[in-house]
């Protein structure tokens, strides 16, 4: 992951395409607002969600947009499995606090403690039973759509999906019963229990996001930048070593300089190699990768080739 960051490459990158994706998503933000009763912003404070939360700052006039007092009409939403990196979780409640926003907390442990989510083992990832919880608060607060930062560039079978997913009243996503999107115009009729999903930077790449997240000076935690972390190398992957994530016989610990370029639970989420410290260094870095940020860090999508459509379908983000 390591690249050149002369700053003559960096400035010969045109950016003026941003504005259009931004200007979608605005639009998308503001349909959302306009089409549902209880609309919720799933809020990880992850870079893509960091991205929305800045776009729905300048669709609705936010404390910190030129002249704006308003505030975003919808709650920020949460599904923590309890294994999230500190450094996030508190970027998170700090982000929410400035801009006023309600921010609605969810846990996997209240699951395991309601007896509806139940692992196989002590040490199992609860990454994937974040779907029973999401489901749990989704009828608690009847939201009838859910905004999420996932984009098509990540995972074959997010490349499938509309920028309004409908979910049925279990919660699930059937491809073959997606609503067609033509002329940016949207069907959004729901039964009663169903909802849909709805993904306003579905269309911007990792690339994008980087991009935009350099123009508008958008502070991220700071995983996303190069740091000294313990490892090991395992299935192809720097597995950092944590407490959830300790090393196996025979494995050798390293310290690396790395950064992440997703963040989630940490049992499933590995860094790169990289001596990236500034947004223009990664986009520059970005530009060399071969392997989408999922499959270069995500332990949990390399279960089986289905294993990201198997989990929305089940009702996961």
């Amino acid at each position: 992951m390591n690249a050149m960051t002369e700053p003559t490459h960096f400035e010969r990158l045109s950016n003026l395409h941003l504005n259009a994706l931004e200007e979608e998503t605005i639009f998308i933000l503001r349909e959302v607002a306009a089409a549902f009763e209880r609309p919720a912003l799933l809020f990880s404070g992850g870079k893509d969600s960091l991205v929305m939360l800045k776009c729905a700052e300048k669709a609705f006039g936010g404390p910190t947009s030129p002249g704006g007092s308003g505030r975003i009409p919808y709650p920020l939403l949460m599904i923590d499995t309890g294994h999230n990196f500190h450094e996030v979780t508190d970027f998170r409640d700090m982000r929410a606090q400035e801009l006023g926003a309600e921010l609605i907390v969810r846990s996997v442990e209240d699951s395991m403690a309601r007896g509806t989510v139940r692992l196989a083992h002590p040490g199992e990832s609860r990454n994937v039973h974040q779907s029973v919880t999401l489901l749990e608060a989704i009828d608690e607060f009847r939201f009838d759509a859910l905004i999420g930062g996932a984009r098509r560039d990540e995972e074959k079978a997010r490349a499938k999906e509309r920028i309004f997913s409908h979910r049925d009243s279990f919660g699930q996503w059937q491809p073959k019963a997606q609503r067609p999107e033509l002329w940016t115009l949207f069907n959004t009729r729901l039964q009663p229990g169903e909802h849909f999903r709805v993904f306003p930077i579905s269309n911007w790449t990792e690339l994008d996001v980087w991009q935009y997240i350099e123009r508008e000076k958008i502070a991220l935690p700071s995983l996303y930048y190069t740091h000294k972390r313990n490892v090991v190398e395992r299935k192809g992957l720097l597995v950092p070593v944590t407490d959830l994530t300790p090393p196996k016989d025979g494995e050798t610990v390293e310290t690396r300089d790395v950064r992440f370029r997703t963040v989630g639970d940490i049992t499933c989420t590995c860094p790169v190699e990289s001596l990236a410290a500034t947004a223009a260094d990664i986009v520059i870095e970005t530009l060399q990768a071969d392997v989408s940020e999922r499959g270069a860090t995500r332990m949990d999508d390399k279960t089986s080739e289905a294993s990201m459509e198997k989990r929305k379908k089940d009702g996961y983000f």
